[in-house]
């Protein structure tokens, strides 16, 4: 239980750095006041003051924050403001983010998801350097299932499934993860010809899901430079995808509340990963941990990016606004809609969170 807490602490710490991080920087460069970088959330445990910007460690570590000077007073304090500047403008110093140009402010909001997958990237390329990576050839087919009804064959390598790119073996397990029945064409490549057929997908008591009837995957190993950058962009692919996937699939049915974890169910997934890797020593289980990082660290990405109130696809809405008529959103009517927008994530926050928990007592 201490290593996999431990192991949580450090990967959740590693990916909110990484996002706040860029906040950070693309802040500093645009000459926005930084008032507060905090890791984690609730009551502070430490911190320091350095160059005007408090840097915080706090209890919670689910998140975090980059305070910038302006952003989070009350319609009350920005009314005070204007009342007490002399020169009759809206009292902010030259520090404060609403002072800072739109193509200025929509760079540090995009920055922190950027940080979020350049950080995948580069733990991707360590992974993939060091491991293997299990390119999509058929190695066999379940006899009676729905491959080789459609004519696939051991030997063959699959190019696409249900219209999307194939590149690893993990991208038709999360297509058939997503299936719920329905036929899908798959595209594959056969003595260097390209097929196509259909597939419809057997349903499997054991598995509880359905299955395409297919098993395998190519293990191979990165040689040089090119192969890795390859093969990490692959997996960088696999993360987008199965995160727009999933994401999307809450929508249409596929996804069910099961399938959502908040941060108990993150912290399962971290134990599970440990336990199942320690026997073959510490590398092994550094470079899974990695891998869980890399998948973290895009999903918050695509996830902050979502045009929801609060998060900073939320704001990057109201700054293209701002682009288009010209002029901002009024800070207090965007304020209440991100205070709105807070207020339901930390509902659905909940419910995830109850979630997790009856998951742990089945």
């Amino acid at each position: 239980m201490g290593v996999t807490i431990l192991f949580f602490v450090l990967i959740m710490g590693l990916i909110v750095i990484s996002h706040e991080f860029g906040h950070f920087l693309i802040a500093k460069a645009n000459g926005i006041h930084v008032v507060e970088f905090a890791v984690g959330f609730g009551p502070k445990l430490c911190g320091f003051t350095k160059n005007g910007t408090e840097y915080t460690l706090r209890l919670l570590p689910l998140g975090g924050a980059c305070r910038f000077e302006g952003t989070d007073l009350t319609p009350e304090e920005m009314k005070e403001l204007r009342q007490n500047d002399p020169e009759g403008g809206d009292g902010l110093s030259e520090g404060a983010f609403n002072k800072a140009s739109v193509w200025a402010r929509i760079g540090t909001v995009l920055a922190g998801p950027f940080f979020n997958f350049l950080l995948g990237l580069i733990f991707a390329l360590v992974v993939v350097s060091n491991t293997y990576t299990v390119l999509p050839l058929v190695q066999s087919v379940s006899e009676g299932g729905g491959c080789e009804a459609a004519g696939i064959m051991a030997g063959d390598v699959i190019k696409k499934v249900d219209g999307h790119r194939i590149y690893l073996y993990n991208d038709i397990l999360i297509r058939s993860v997503m299936n719920r029945g329905e036929s899908v064409e798959f595209v594959y490549e056969r003595n260097g010809e390209t097929f196509k057929t259909m597939v419809t997908p057997a349903y499997s008591e054991a598995e509880g899901r359905y299955l395409f009837g297919l098993s395998g995957g190519e293990y191979v190993k990165a040689d040089g430079i090119v192969d890795s950058v390859k093969y990490g962009l692959y997996e960088m692919h696999y993360a987008i995808s199965s995160t727009y996937s999933a994401l999307g699939g809450l929508f249409t049915g596929k996804t069910g509340k099961d399938d959502v974890a908040g941060p108990l169910g993150v912290a399962e997934v971290v134990g599970d990963t440990y336990e199942n890797t320690k026997e073959y020593g510490a590398t092994t289980v550094l470079m899974n941990m990695m891998y869980l990082v890399m998948l973290l660290s895009v999903n918050l990405g695509i996830i902050n990016l979502l045009p929801l109130p609060a998060l900073d696809g939320g704001r990057l809405v109201f700054l293209l606004i701002e682009l288009v008529r010209g002029k901002p959103v009024p800070p207090e009517k965007e304020g209440m809609v991100h205070v709105a927008g807070m207020i339901l994530l930390l509902i659905l926050a909940a419910l995830v969170f109850f979630n997790d928990i009856t998951k742990l007592f089945r």
